[in-house]
């Protein structure tokens, strides 16, 4: 069947590249306490020996003598963790947020839509920051503050979508058969509007990710987990003579967002059924 959702993102290769890149970044951060067991910030080697100096060491060693490959493969868990749940916890506050709005309009729309407003005044990085400081720098704390600022969009966009739809001709019918409302906005409006939500969760994913990394460069990250911010910021005093402390974990979340960008877009051609394969 050639206008079937896998074969329309089948036909568009970048999209296949960016999911075979997520792939190997996910396999890397389920394999890291195999391939490199115990503590990633443990002192096990030289101080700052370069990549393919020493073979025991494939990616170098940083200023404290630890291994850099599994503090990028162990990082990886952590940074992978925060931008998924946080991107999770994000789009399921935004729809919920968004559906009712939408769905309900008048004074329910207004004051919804000013608590949305308020969050989107404050620039987000720094209510994140702010987050941070006052409730602590624990993992559970970094996803919900990214968690936090990044909902509004998402609530916004599945609003739009809602008030076009509330006035179709199938939401009007099943108003007419008795259905409740919470069964018209899950069985009838919310899956004709999942492909923006599905484009705009993998877009949500990749700003989670360089949020935790810009976060964990500034030293707000957990300080007991390691992730590739956090392996920047400590890479950063050691910039001129050894680049590739940052070098090596900048490609990672370079990849990484590029990947899912690849990836979102290549979603959003699949799901839009107005296209078709050339």
């Amino acid at each position: 069947m050639t206008n079937s959702f896998f074969y329309r993102l089948a036909c568009r290769p970048a999209a296949l590249l960016g999911m075979l890149v997520l792939l190997a970044m996910a396999l890397g951060a389920i394999l890291a306490p195999w391939l490199y067991p115990g503590d990633p910030m443990s002192m096990v080697g030289g101080v700052l020996l370069r990549p393919g100096e020493d073979p025991t060491f494939p990616f170098g060693t940083d200023q404290m003598g630890r291994d850099l490959a599994a503090e990028v493969f162990h990082g990886a868990r952590i940074t992978l963790l925060v931008g998924i749940v946080s991107a999770f916890a994000a789009t399921g506050f935004g729809v919920l947020v968004g559906a009712i709005a939408g769905f309900y309009g008048d004074m329910v729309d207004g004051v919804l839509m000013r608590l949305t407003e308020l969050f989107q005044t404050i620039p987000g990085f720094l209510l994140a920051i702010v987050f941070i400081v006052i409730l602590g720098s624990s993992i559970g704390v970094i996803v919900f503050s990214i968690a936090a600022i990044s909902w509004p969009a998402i609530a916004r966009m599945v609003r739009a979508e809602f008030l076009s739809l509330k006035s179709r001709d199938f939401v009007q019918s099943s108003r007419v058969i008795g259905m409740s409302d919470a069964r018209i906005i899950l069985t009838q409006m919310l899956p004709n509007c999942m492909a923006p939500i599905v484009v705009t969760s993998s877009i949500t994913v990749a700003t989670a990710i360089l949020t935790e990394a810009g976060l964990s460069f500034l030293g707000l990250g957990d300080p007991n987990l390691v992730s590739w911010g956090s392996v920047i910021g400590v890479g950063r005093e050691s910039l001129r003579t050894s680049a590739y402390l940052t070098l090596i974990p900048g490609l990672a979340i370079l990849l990484t967002v590029l990947a899912i960008n690849l990836l979102g877009e290549g979603l959003n051609d699949a799901m839009n059924t107005r296209l078709r394969v050339a």
